[in-house]
C-alpha cells in the first residue's frame, strides 16, 4: 500500500487479542506539520513541527505516514472504532474484623474511588478515578485541584516533581500550577502502576510487562514477566523491581537484564521500597520483605486477609499494611504484629507513613489521616478515639487543567533559565542556551509545547544523573 499526503492523514491500528489499539493523524497547514497520536477515543499527544517551505512539509508528513502504514496502520474514519476498555482496579472490601477502630483524625471523600497518594512535608495527594487530584495540609484543609482528562491509576513522587498516571495512557507532571503531559505511554500498555526515577519512567502493566521509557519521552527496553497483572514496580540507581502474579523479578536500569527473581507467597497486589529491601503485600495475607541484593526473603508480616497495601516507617522501622476486610496493620521490623484496627471507611488501596501518621486511601473513594502514635494506638485499642474531622471542598478551590501552550514574555528576568527547540534530525529537542549549562545536554521538557526555533524561559533546572536537564517551575514562551 502506498502513503499519500492530504491536508489531513487518519490512521489507526487495532490489533486482536488485547494488542495494539492506537491512533495517528497527520495535518499539514501550510508549512506546518501537526501530528497526533494515541490511544483510540482519547485525546492524543500532539507534536508540531515548522519548514521553510510547503513542499518540505508535504514530504516529511510522506515520511510520517509511510513509516505508520510499514507498521501495520490503515486509514479509518475517526469514531468508528470504540475505544478499548481500561482495567479498573477490581477490589472487594468486607468488614474490619479488628476488636477497635483507628484514631482516624480526619478523613476527606474525594467523591470517586480512589488509590493515588503521596505525602510529602508540605502536602497530601490523592487522585481518584474521575481524573481530580486533590492537594490538602496535613491539618485536611483542601489547597488545590487539579482536573485531568481521565482517571488517576497512581501518584509518584521523583525528588521535586511529582506525576499523575492517567488512564489515558499519559503521565502527567502536576509539579507546577499548571500540569503538561510529561509521558505518553504507548497505548496498547494497560498501566497499573509506575515509578519514575532520576526522570526515567518504568510502567507495570496488565499483561505482567514492564516498559521502560527516557526523560525524551523515547521507548527504551521492555521485559514480559512469567506473571500477569503487575502491580508493584519500584525502581533505583541499581535495579527496577517489578511484582506481579508470580512474585518479584529484578533488573538491571540500563537495557533490562534480569538480576534475580523471587516467588511471593501469592500474587503481588502492591509494593513499597526502602533502601536496602522491597515489600510486597500479596494475595495470600502477607507482607513479604525481600533483600534487594539477591532478593532472599528477609521477613514475614502476616495478615488476616489479601494485603492491597503496605508501607514503612523510614528504615523499615515499622511496616504497615492495609488489608481487604477494612483493617490497618502495624508491624515491627522483624514481623511481630503490634496492632490491627478497622479504618472505618473502607479498604486501604494505598498508604504512606509521615510524621506518626499513616495516610491512606480506601476503597470508599476517602483520603483519611490515622494518628499512628503510640499513645493514639494505645488509646484506640482502649476504646478511646477522636471523632474524625469531615473535610469539605472549599467554595472558591484553586483548579488547574492541562495545557498544552503557554503564556509569552517579553523578556527573561534574573536567575531564569532560557531554552531553545531545535529540529535535530526526525526529532525535535531543547536545550539550554544560558550561560554555566552544559549546552548539549537534552533538557526534559513537555512536547506538546515543543516548537522548533522558539525560546522559552524557566526558573530552574536540575541536571540529572542521566547527562539531561530537567525543568522547574512555570514555562514561559519568550516572544
Amino acid at each position: 500500500m502506498s502513503a499519500t499526503v492530504s491536508d489531513r492523514t487518519y490512521l489507526e491500528l487495532s490489533e486482536e487479542g488485547g494488542g495494539a489499539h492506537k491512533f495517528y493523524e497527520v495535518v499539514v497547514d501550510g508549512t506546518e506539520v501537526t501530528i497526533r497520536y494515541g490511544r483510540i477515543g482519547a485525546a492524543g499527544s500532539v507534536q508540531r513541527s515548522s519548514f521553510p517551505t510547503w513542499q518540505k512539509a508535504r514530504s516529511a508528513a510522506a515520511k510520517k505516514i509511510g513509516e505508520k502504514v510499514r507498521k501495520g496502520y490503515a486509514p479509518a474514519v475517526q469514531g468508528q472504532r470504540a475505544p478499548r476498555s481500561v482495567t479498573r482496579r477490581q477490589t472487594t472490601s468486607a468488614p474490619s474484623t479488628a476488636r477497635a477502630t483507628a484514631p482516624v483524625l480526619w478523613r476527606f471523600a474525594t467523591g470517586a474511588a480512589a488509590f493515588g497518594i503521596h505525602i510529602d512535608e508540605d502536602r497530601c495527594w490523592v487522585g481518584n478515578q474521575a481524573g481530580d487530584v486533590f492537594t490538602l495540609g496535613h491539618d485536611g484543609s483542601v489547597h488545590s485541584r487539579f482536573q485531568l482528562p481521565e482517571g488517576v491509576k497512581c501518584l509518584v513522587a521523583d525528588e521535586f516533581w511529582i506525576y499523575a498516571g492517567c488512564d489515558d495512557g499519559r503521565v502527567y507532571d502536576l509539579s507546577s500550577k499548571v500540569p503538561f503531559a510529561a509521558y505518553d505511554i504507548n497505548a496498547d500498555v494497560d498501566i497499573f502502576w509506575l515509578d519514575i526515577h532520576e526522570g526515567i519512567l518504568n510502567v507495570a502493566d496488565r499483561a505482567g510487562r514492564l516498559t521502560v521509557i527516557d526523560h525524551e519521552d523515547e521507548h527504551q527496553w521492555a521485559r514480559n514477566s512469567s506473571g500477569e497483572h503487575a502491580w508493584l514496580v519500584r525502581a533505583d540507581d541499581r535495579a527496577v523491581y517489578h511484582g506481579h502474579t508470580q512474585g518479584v523479578t529484578a533488573y538491571t536500569p540500563d537495557g533490562g537484564r534480569e538480576l534475580w527473581h523471587t516467588r511471593t507467597d501469592g500474587g503481588v497486589l502492591f509494593g513499597w521500597q526502602e533502601d536496602t529491601a522491597v515489600y510486597a503485600g500479596t494475595s495470600h495475607r502477607r507482607v513479604q520483605r525481600l533483600a534487594k541484593a539477591g532478593g532472599v526473603l528477609e521477613a514475614e508480616y502476616r495478615c488476616d486477609s489479601a494485603v492491597y497495601s503496605c508501607a514503612t516507617a523510614p528504615g523499615g522501622r515499622y511496616v504497615f499494611a492495609g488489608d481487604a476486610a477494612s483493617s490497618v496493620y502495624c508491624f515491627d521490623e522483624g514481623g511481630t504484629r503490634l496492632w490491627k484496627l478497622g479504618t472505618g471507611d473502607g479498604s486501604a488501596l494505598s498508604m504512606q507513613y509521615h510524621d506518626e501518621k499513616l495516610y491512606v486511601v480506601t476503597t470508599e473513594g476517602s483520603l483519611i489521616c490515622i494518628d499512628a502514635s503510640e499513645a493514639a494506638v494505645t488509646a484506640a485499642q482502649g476504646g478511646s478515639v477522636p471523632v474524625p474531622v469531615d473535610v469539605k471542598l472549599q467554595a472558591a478551590l484553586p483548579t488547574y487543567t492541562p495545557a498544552t501552550t503557554v503564556a509569552t514574555v517579553s523578556a527573561p528576568t534574573a536567575g531564569e533559565v532560557v531554552l531553545e527547540c531545535v529540529q535535530e534530525g526526525g526529532r525535535v529537542r531543547v536545550h539550554i542556551v544560558s550561560e554555566g549549562y552544559q549546552r548539549d545536554w537534552n533538557v526534559q521538557f513537555p512536547r506538546s509545547v515543543r516548537v522548533p526555533g522558539a525560546r522559552y524561559v524557566v526558573d530552574g533546572v536540575h541536571a540529572a544523573s542521566g547527562g539531561f536537564y530537567r525543568i522547574r517551575g512555570e514555562i514561559r514562551r519568550l516572544g
